[in-house]
């Protein structure tokens, strides 16, 4: 596993910062951080998905609205001609 930044990290060192993190937060507030952790990333995802969602049924109805001003405009204007 090697990051950019970090270079080669091994077992130990990911061994010593679980500890050092055990010592700073506790064993019980552990679990309580991934838990409200989880949940965020949980309600970030829908909202990605629930505005991906948005935008594809928003394209269709666009498209169709346009389609039928502009079949309305024609209309209106034929029969503005044809009546002069």
């Amino acid at each position: 596993m090697a990051l950019l930044f970090l270079g080669s990290i091994g077992f130990t060192e990911i061994l010593v910062l679980v500890l050092i993190v055990l010592l700073v937060f506790g064993a019980k507030k552990i679990p309580e951080l991934m838990k409200s952790f989880g949940k965020g990333v949980k309600s970030f995802k829908e909202g990605v998905n629930g505005i991906e969602e948005d935008l594809n049924t928003d394209s269709p109805k666009k498209d169709a609205s346009s389609a039928k001003g502009s079949s309305g405009k024609d209309s209106s204007t034929e029969e503005g001609t044809a009546g002069k």
